[in-house]
């Protein structure tokens, strides 16, 4: 897994290009660089939900670490409702 500053620096060089290609369309229709600015919007899309699930892994864990906790307490949660009873 890739790290949240890796992720940030090909976020940036993407949104940068990005802007470059939207510049230089603004002179005229190129459908080269229309699809390379599309191809791009599509990654940058990526990219920050790559880097939205870093963040949750970091802040958070691993899911299945968090699906783990969450089975353990309804175990005991169950368990002790029945013993209650």
């Amino acid at each position: 897994m890739r790290t949240i500053s890796e992720i940030r620096a090909e976020l940036e060089q993407a949104v940068e290009r990005r802007s470059e290609l939207w510049h230089e369309l603004a002179d005229g229709h190129d459908p080269a660089k229309s699809a390379e600015a599309a191809r791009l919007s599509s990654k940058i899309e990526d990219l920050w939900a790559e880097a939205r699930n870093v963040q949750a892994r970091n802040r958070s864990g691993a899911p299945e670490l968090i699906i783990a906790r969450a089975r353990a307490e309804e175990r005991l949660e169950r368990e002790s409702r029945r013993k209650a009873a």
